[in-house]
């Protein structure tokens, strides 16, 4: 399915994830499926958590054991594919690259938007974090029901 549509199945978007109980503080999550010469993930991580390894084409792998969730990564990824989840009580709470105009404000409701570009849930904006290191990256934090934890990849603005 990937190959033919660029969006990956539950079981590989799954395969990304650790199992439910490392969920209880925030972990990366990387969207990197295929093999392309890239590493940014790997060398910015302070924590050795990110692994590419010797192949600069190897897909990164996240050590949840050695992750701390500090977003380093999210920021530092040119293809905009890592995030950083954590489970807490019946929501999901998302940490998101984006760079789109005008950013989103604290407390802003949005539509949670799938891997097809569909709006699947609601969501509220949590915090919205930008630095200068971070070349116009924003990284926005936000809440949505944790049943779309495999689905949800971004929002979409409601106007």
């Amino acid at each position: 399915m990937f190959e033919k549509t660029g969006v990956p199945s539950e079981k590989l978007v799954k395969s990304r994830f650790p199992n439910e109980r490392y969920l209880n503080s925030f972990k990366a999550i990387t969207e990197c499926y295929e093999e392309i010469p890239c590493n940014p993930c790997e060398t910015s991580c302070p924590f050795d958590a990110i692994e590419v390894g010797i192949d600069i084409n190897t897909p990164p792998r996240v050590d949840f054991d050695l992750c701390t969730g500090c977003g380093i990564c999210v920021y530092s990824c040119p293809g905009l594919a890592i995030i950083n989840v954590m489970l807490e009580d019946d929501d999901a709470i998302f940490r998101i690259p984006y760079e789109f105009l005008p950013i989103p404000e604290v407390g802003m409701k949005v539509k949670g938007v799938n891997r097809f570009g569909e709006d699947i849930c609601d969501g509220e904006i949590l915090k919205v974090k930008e630095g200068k290191l971070q070349d116009k990256t924003i990284v926005l934090t936000l809440k949505i029901p944790k049943e779309y934890l495999y689905d949800f990849v971004t929002i979409r603005r409601l106007t």
